[in-house]
């Protein structure tokens, strides 16, 4: 008797969900996502795109460090709608070793992002299947950004021990340095937490090479037209994190996210300037900075 993939899928993620104490439903949406980018990694299609957002935290330390249910990539060639309407519709019916999942072509939507005015970029819209769980997956699609030093070859973790993507990623340097040009550009505006977040996380966890965070840093601001700040940016200032209205959309993001544990916003801000002030300050200059960051432990040099 032919085995119900779909029926042993779902057993295995509620297993899952028990164990971890995650939500089911979350995880029901990055297993699709993981297996719509296990269909990208095996296409055509591969290296017209590469992988970024929150995604990347789960290829970095193994775990999601936030909630979330979007994929972000980055495009390459004709960013219409018609082509990427067609290249995804590719990727639905591409034939793969049974996952349990099903993902519909003919529900496949693309419409322009308009929210923070992104850079150029489209939002498509999936509908995926497990057994009778209908997945609505969201998969916003950025084009023209640099990626600094180059974008990396990796291995895509999976969530149930099946063969996992192999595809390309942002650096880490390039995530910084988009993130940074957002709060920059923002200023008061930002309200955009996740950004926040995501920054200090990786300022608490990783190393930083400052000469190549810097270049990543001026080549992204240069793409996007932003200026490189002489000041202190505002979203680095105290005014900021002491803003009413900042502290309640914090406060609001924590709460929504389930991340009790990330800390004021006076100190995630006071740690972000610590982190990116120094470089943003030689980036401006057109100075090389030639100091090595450790994790949660400041600059120090000039790097060997």
């Amino acid at each position: 008797m032919r085995k119900n993939v779909p029926a042993s899928v779902k057993q295995r993620l509620l297993n899952l969900s028990r164990r971890t104490g995650e939500d089911f439903q979350l995880l029901l949406t990055r297993y699709a996502v993981e297996r719509l980018l296990f269909r990208l990694s095996a296409s055509e299609h591969r290296e017209g795109f590469v992988l970024k957002g929150a995604m990347l935290f789960a290829l970095w330390t193994g775990e999601f460090h936030r909630p979330t249910r979007d994929l972000d990539l980055l495009g390459f060639g004709d960013p219409g709608a018609d082509r990427l309407k067609r290249v995804f519709a590719e990727l639905c019916r591409a034939a793969v070793a049974d996952d349990g999942l099903g993902f519909d072509e003919g529900a496949v939507s693309v419409e322009p992002i308009r929210e923070d005015q992104e850079y150029g970029g489209q939002r498509v819209g999936l509908v995926a299947t497990l057994g009778q769980a209908r997945i609505d997956l969201q998969i916003d699609v950025g084009f023209g950004d640099a990626i600094t030093p180059g974008a990396e070859d990796v291995e895509f973790p999976t969530l149930l021990g099946m063969e996992a993507p192999r595809l390309r990623a942002y650096p880490k340097e390039t995530v910084v340095a988009e993130k940074l040009e957002a709060l920059v550009k923002l200023g008061l505006a930002n309200s955009r937490m996740k950004d926040f977040y995501d920054l200090v996380v990786m300022a608490r966890t990783f190393a930083f090479r400052g000469e190549l965070l810097c270049e990543a840093i001026s080549r992204t601001f240069a793409r996007r037209g932003t200026g490189l700040p002489g000041e202190t940016p505002v979203a680095l200032t105290e005014a900021f994190a002491r803003d009413e209205g900042k502290q309640k959309q914090w406060a609001a993001f924590r709460k929504r996210s389930g991340l009790a544990d990330a800390g004021e916003l006076e100190e995630v801000v006071k740690a972000l300037k610590a982190f990116l002030q120094p470089v943003l300050r030689s980036a401006e200059r057109g100075e090389p900075y030639r100091h090595s960051w450790a994790p949660g432990g400041g600059w120090v040099g000039p790097a060997d």
